[in-house]
């Protein structure tokens, strides 16, 4: 008996496509543009799955699936969708659609869901409170397709979560992510960075101590388990977890118990756990430095997150995003140029979206127009890291601060009165600017005038004003 499929697409060559590859299946396919149309197929006939495009004619296609979810509740739904964000991913995930597919999909792997949910018991139940907003997770190239499916397929529930990824991809902002958009969202999401704490404190803080478990400890204090109980612990840089630790977490994760350091009572703890690493843990553990068995606990859920320099389409629409971020943090409101952007989409960002998100942060402190143009951001990439002002690297990590983060602790600090904002800026960073110039290039003044952007005679005025000494960054034999 052939399988019956309803088609819900309004682009005709694609209909055609996705027709004929499940006409050689044995599918018996019925096709229409719009959600009237779907409506008055399903009214009048039987199906076994039914594939449906977001935007349609007349509606949203994910929007108006509630009367089909109530008439057709066993009913299996396949959403293909060209709005690629992860709004659309949770949201078709909301409507208990058997699977999801961004446009342009994989048309084999289209025709097997199609396969599985016409022969299976059909969609799960849609969740209550679906129609949570996304967060900021930019970019619609497919590498970001496949990460946004994956969070769309553990926000239901509390399987553990291993985002692998280099630095600066933005792993903390998909454990944020599935915490927020999750049924833990009303919970508590608490991070700890492996990595940046001491080995010997590692254990207080992630299980709490009690009072006199060692010297300092003047009171019992609730770890990190404790505080994030009913939400999200997310275990950033966890290949950098000494080997004791690991031992005490494994058994947590085991037992969903913990005991504080010092104490011999046991805490029951409800925690989702979301881990993260920058590491390559095959290595780690062929060594005997990570545990495997741990490794396994923590890895039931893979999320692989791309470099940006393979999703060189991204890079655009981050851009703009931060350079919107920074006029909301206080710096001049700018737009790019074509040009500025064709440089960007050419670089291998080696520290991925953070070190584009610094540059555009500097971009936007620096540029002397409105439209930052090819020339400011050549000059910035070609300066690079060493050009960060107040120390604050291009590379850098949470724990070390980013521009942004100097400028936003500076503007905290001195709270410049309405109207002078701007002007009080490269006042405070025009000093430390023009010295680590100087400072790189060896005071040589026509080359710190080049690196600048700016006449030679500007700069010997600026140094004057300044009393800045370019001699005394002259290297001495």
């Amino acid at each position: 008996m052939a399988r019956r499929a309803l088609l819900v697409e309004d682009d005709a060559s694609i209909a055609m496509v996705i027709t004929a590859a499940l006409e050689d299946e044995a599918f018996t396919v019925r096709r229409c543009d719009s959600i009237a149309g779907r409506d008055s197929l399903l009214a009048g006939e039987s199906f076994d799955v039914m594939l449906t495009d977001v935007m349609l004619a007349d509606g949203d296609g994910i929007t108006s699936l509630g009367d089909v979810r109530a008439a057709h509740p066993r009913l299996p739904v396949i959403i293909l969708s060209a709005q690629n964000t992860l709004d659309t991913a949770v949201r078709a995930t909301d409507t208990g659609a058997f699977e999801y597919f961004p446009k342009p999909f994989d048309l084999d792997e289209l025709v097997r869901a199609a396969c599985q949910a016409a022969d299976g018991t059909g969609a799960a139940e849609a969740p209550d409170g679906a129609g949570v907003e996304g967060l900021p997770l930019i970019g619609r190239s497919q590498a970001m397709q496949d990460v946004y499916r994956m969070i769309a397929r553990v926000l239901r529930n509390d399987l553990t979560v291993l985002v692998l990824g280099e630095s600066g991809t933005g792993k903390e902002l998909v454990a944020e992510a599935i915490h927020q958009l999750g049924a833990r969202k009303h919970g508590p999401f608490v991070a700890v960075n492996a990595a940046a704490i001491p080995h010997d404190l590692i254990e207080s803080e992630l299980f709490g101590h009690e009072r006199g478990a060692f010297t300092g400890a003047t009171q019992r204090t609730a770890g990190k388990f404790e505080q994030a109980h009913g939400g999200t612990l997310f275990l950033d840089e966890i290949g950098d977890m000494p080997a004791e630790a690991q031992t005490r977490l494994l058994r947590a994760l085991q037992s969903g118990r913990i005991r504080r350091v010092g104490g011999s009572e046991e805490v029951a703890v409800d925690v989702r756990i979301i881990a993260a690493t920058n590491r390559d843990l095959a290595p780690l553990i062929a060594e005997g430095t990570f545990r495997e068995d741990l490794y396994y606990r923590l890895a039931v859920v893979p999320i692989h997150l791309p470099p940006l320099r393979e999703r060189a389409g991204d890079v655009e629409p981050l851009a703009r995003h931060f350079l919107r971020r920074a006029a909301q943090d206080g710096l001049p409101a700018r737009s790019l140029s074509g040009e500025a952007v064709r440089l960007l989409e050419a670089q291998r960002w080696r520290g991925n979206v953070r070190e584009l998100r610094n540059l555009i942060y500097r971009a936007a402190l620096l540029a002397r127009e409105d439209e930052i143009g090819a020339a400011t951001i050549g000059q910035l990439l070609s300066d690079g890291p060493s050009l960060a002002v107040a120390g604050a690297g291009a590379d850098a990590g949470p724990g070390a601060g980013g521009f942004e983060s100097a400028l936003a602790h500076w503007l905290a600090e001195v709270q410049p009165a309405p109207g002078t904002l701007y002007h009080s800026a490269l006042a405070a960073f025009e000093t430390p600017l023009f010295e680590q110039v100087l400072r790189q290039t060896a005071g040589n003044q026509l080359r710190a005038a080049q690196i600048l952007g700016i006449n030679r005679n500007t700069l010997r005025k600026r140094l004057d004003d300044l009393k800045i000494d370019p001699d005394a960054f002259a290297r001495r034999r």
